[in-house]
């Protein structure tokens, strides 16, 4: 452990001394992203020594890191909110228990709160609170009917773009349960407007999003063609904010246990990364690439971050 915490001291001192190199009309920028480093068993909480390797580029080129924060104590403030599709099937109630253990099982201090996707927008069931019993309070089987949600997409902008709390320092977390269909969009479209502006919101909000797939009503979402669709449209956006697309198969899944058990470890095992890239005028999203030597351990960064106006970094 001690090795392995020298070796990143040597690494990041070497990074931060690095002098940063613009080209002619380019300005200083930062920006930060929440990275997760699973280390190799299951049974450990947490990695207590950062990777001893990093590689960062941002826009594809090279960028300096300013910082690598463990986000655990006082720097560990979390935010969630559990998004549910209001189509989706009534069998989603099976689940309600796992969900109900999940939020219970979260941090003393963590923030919840529970969401629902109606007519395209995120109607919260109550603020983000540390009191579980109030937030599940909010938990119940979905309404709705068949497509009244219209877009998972919208609902995701609306809640990126209104989110329930102004803490700068907390992370800001979604786990949506979701057929992930686009009702304006069915075709599988790569470039579907909305699944592009949903990322950029949630990249602007610094917003990691997850996704568990379930079913809405209505005969076409029993269709193959719309599990494959809405599967692939909404592992874009969780990958782009470096969270993670947890079901990926056919129908829907037995149990949300497994994956919200992993979840939670998640939360328990993430990173601030800060760090310094060219800018060119105003804030941009840009794209990031992140390499770390941590061996046996699983790594996952965002794909796009937000890069702002260099100002002086806080403690």
């Amino acid at each position: 452990m001690k090795r392995a915490a020298i070796t990143l001291g040597i690494v990041l001192g070497a990074l931060l001394l690095a002098p940063a190199i613009f080209a002619q009309g380019e300005k200083e920028g930062q920006g930060r992203a929440v990275v997760t480093v699973l280390p190799k068993s299951t049974g450990d909480s947490s990695v207590d020594a950062a990777p001893n390797g990093l590689s960062l580029k941002v826009n594809g080129k090279e960028a300096t890191v300013a910082k690598w924060t463990p986000l655990r104590g006082n720097r560990g403030g979390l935010e969630l909110v559990v998004l549910i599709d209001g189509s989706a099937r009534s069998s989603l109630g099976r689940q309600l228990d796992d969900i109900t253990h999940f939020v219970q099982s979260l941090p003393p201090d963590a923030r919840v709160a529970i969401g629902y996707m109606q007519n395209g927008n995120a109607a919260l069931s109550g603020p983000l609170t540390t009191d579980r019993a109030e937030a599940l309070r909010g938990l119940h089987i979905p309404a709705g009917s068949p497509g009244s949600n219209g877009s998972p997409y919208f609902a995701l902008s609306d809640l990126a773009k209104r989110w329930p709390s102004e803490d700068p320092s907390a992370r800001r977390e979604v786990l949506m349960v979701t057929n992930g269909v686009d009702e304006y969009n069915r075709r599988l479209d790569l470039d579907d407007p909305y699944v592009q502006a949903a990322v950029n919101d949630s990249v602007r909000a610094r917003i990691i999003i997850y996704a568990i797939y379930w079913r809405d009503q209505g005969r076409v979402d029993q269709t193959q063609y719309a599990n494959n669709t809405g599967q692939n449209l909404i592992q874009i956006v969780t990958d782009a904010t470096g969270g993670k697309n947890f079901w990926i198969g056919s129908g829907n899944p037995v149990s949300f246990q497994p994956y919200l058990e992993e979840l939670n470890r998640r939360f328990r095992n993430q990173y601030e990364l800060s760090f310094i890239t060219r800018l060119n005028g105003k804030p941009e999203i840009q794209t990031m690439k992140l390499k770390l030597s941590s061996p046996g351990s699983e790594v996952t960064a965002p794909q796009q971050v937000l890069v702002g106006r260099a100002t002086v970094t806080q403690d």
